[in-house]
């Protein structure tokens, strides 16, 4: 009689919620979070769907999970006694994982209950402002400040970013085809400039960091110009 087939061994054991998360981190980045299910999960381990729930509770949990992975990819410096370094350097780490990330931005913005990577974060940056003498009213508006930059610009350049330097061009040779120099000659001019010097739109985002970061000093020193006789700072909102 032939012998009977062993049965295939299972990859069970060597699953971890490490390797569960890393799995459903590479699917995010493929399709979005509408790709991410226990089953597409489950295939990539080369498990069933079912084992996966010995490592993360339900959906809400795996997610939570993702977080934690994203957010502890955004490097802060080690030392922070230069408030403006310190935010500068966090901004620009944070630009490029969620570039890598898009998808996490909303998904870290709507969490209901952050956990203790989040919190240290939160922590840390509201920590080095508040050390360098902000006000709690400016730590958190610059802290929205910043965030809201680093998310808005992220979210815009994944729209207008190509696969190669040869794609950007012929769309940007398509768009200035539409635009007429009589009728625009402003915009015609600008958008033939910009593909000629083969400008990508991510070059301006520390333009544009350093303007919002020397707003926040200069509301920083009226803050500090505000401070009472008593040596108390009176809570002073960053100009509009």
């Amino acid at each position: 009689m032939p012998t009977p087939a062993r049965p295939r061994r299972s990859r069970r054991g060597t699953l971890s919620r490490e390797r569960v998360l890393r799995a459903a981190l590479v699917l995010a980045d493929e399709g979005g979070l509408e790709s991410l299910t226990m089953h597409a999960i489950g295939r990539r381990l080369g498990v069933q769907a079912m084992s996966l729930y010995r490592h993360v509770e339900n959906k809400e949990d795996l997610l939570d999970g993702l977080i934690d992975l994203v957010v502890s990819e955004v490097e802060v410096p080690m030392s922070s006694a230069d408030w403006k370094a310190a935010m500068r350097q966090r901004a620009t780490s944070a630009r490029r994982v969620f570039a890598r990330h898009h998808w996490a931005i909303g998904l870290v913005e709507s969490q209901r209950r952050p956990r203790a990577v989040t919190l240290r974060h939160h922590e840390w940056v509201l920590g080095v402002l508040l050390e360098a003498g902000f006000s709690v009213t400016l730590a958190a508006a610059a802290y929205n400040l910043l965030d809201s930059y680093i998310y808005g610009f992220t979210l815009q350049e994944a729209s207008l970013t190509y696969d190669s330097p040869e794609e950007h061009a012929e769309v940007g040779q398509a768009t200035l085809q539409q635009v007429s120099p009589d009728e625009y000659p402003h915009l015609a001019r600008v958008a033939r400039e910009f593909i000629e010097a083969g400008t990508e739109y991510g070059a301006g985002f520390e333009f544009g960091l350093d303007l919002i970061l020397d707003g926040i000093e200069r509301a920083q020193v009226g803050q500090q110009a505000a401070a009472t006789g008593d040596g108390h700072v009176v809570d002073a909102a960053p100009p509009a």
